[in-house]
């Protein structure tokens, strides 16, 4: 439900130090245009005047002005993604269950395009109310090490709140048409013939750890970048790109359906869902990674307030069975971490990601 948040701005209290006293107007809120209401304002005003002067400080009165419910309208949270990628499939879980808590609708906003700097420079861009977020995933962490001029700084524009989730591992995907029936078998086959693979875009953390995937094993694969991981899903069912590096989320009635076939999970451990499905290490290719977190963040500048309040929604969310089942099905680990950690991880994984874009061989744009 709503909460009246009353951040300390400072200026806007009236403190009478001496003798422990302190005062804050506080307006009436019916009758504000009768006479009765500009009386009653006065004698407000009269009453905290004097009460200053009798502890023997006077201090400035006024009303603070963020004194009101939150949130006072939806909530706008955008995923820099197209519709039917994991990230949004994870978004609109968590703004479901976030919708339930705070009695108010969170409504997700898909601005995909640009590996996400569309959707993500909206948000630096936004009032730092409390009332427009980003649920963000890697590449808004890798974009700092592919393109030479963003229009916004990563680690200055915007505020930290939480990591919601973290992603365990990666499926390797192939068109069912496509003789492998495991990676070995992909590898050898990639050796002899051209393919393609999709990715959510240029820079995008499934493009860097496909292309880490193919350098560990010696082969190329041809990128071709879409606006999203659903997209690039989408052209793996029509066989327009061979192969696909996807988490589990969005793909896994696909697969089941045998739509398309999963040849291998790059986490230590076989992904539950898929318990048929070995790991690359099992198949005797040392190769293992997961996809990054997907996290919460608000424009520069948010209140601490704000920032506190969303952490413990999402900490609520998370706790919630049907969102934590949801997240762990589809491959993720509930977090909820500090808004401290998160700042921590945010700043070493633009360092993390630009070594790994750097060992990818990925060109600055």
């Amino acid at each position: 439900m709503a909460e009246t948040l009353m951040p300390d701005t400072g200026g806007c209290r009236a403190r009478a130090e001496q003798g422990n006293v302190a005062s804050v107007v506080a307006w009436p809120s019916a009758d504000a245009g009768s006479g009765a209401g500009r009386r009653s304002r006065g004698a407000a005003r009269a009453v905290t005047v004097a009460a200053a002067f009798a502890a023997g400080t006077f201090a400035l009165l006024c009303v603070p002005a963020h004194a009101q419910a939150f949130p006072a309208r939806p909530v706008r949270l955008v995923v820099a993604s197209a519709p039917g990628g994991t990230q949004d499939v994870n978004a609109r879980a968590f703004a479901r269950q976030v919708s339930t808590q705070l009695g108010q609708q969170v409504v997700v906003d898909n601005r995909s395009g640009a590996n996400g700097i569309i959707g993500a420079e909206i948000v630096a861009k936004a009032p730092p109310d409390g009332h427009t977020l980003i649920f963000a995933a890697g590449a808004f962490v890798i974009n700092p090490a592919i393109y030479r001029n963003l229009p916004f700084d990563v680690a200055r524009d915007f505020t930290p709140i939480t990591a919601v989730a973290q992603g365990e591992g990666v499926l390797v995907l192939v068109h069912p048409s496509l003789p492998a029936t495991n990676a070995r078998e992909l590898v050898a086959l990639a050796k002899t013939r051209s393919l393609s693979y999709g990715s959510p875009g240029l820079g995008n953390a499934l493009q860097l750890i496909t292309e880490s995937f193919a350098a560990q094993t010696g082969i190329r694969l041809l990128h071709v970048p879409y606006k999203g991981s659903g997209p690039a899903l989408t052209a793996l069912l029509s066989n327009e790109v061979q192969v696909v590096l996807i988490p589990p989320l969005a793909s896994l009635s696909f697969i089941r359906d045998g739509r398309v076939r999963a040849v291998g999970y790059s986490s230590p451990a076989r992904f539950a869902g898929l318990p048929d499905v070995p790991t690359l290490n099992e198949q005797g290719i040392p190769f293992q990674m997961d996809t990054g977190w997907h996290g919460l963040l608000g424009p520069a500048r948010m209140p601490r307030e704000l920032v506190e309040r969303w952490h413990a929604e999402t900490r609520r969310a998370v706790e919630a069975p049907a969102l934590r089942e949801f997240f762990v099905e589809g491959g993720f680990r509930p977090l909820a971490s500090s808004p401290a950690e998160f700042r921590a991880t945010v700043l070493a994984d633009i360092t993390r990601w630009a070594e790994i874009a750097r060992l990818a061989k990925i060109e600055k744009q």
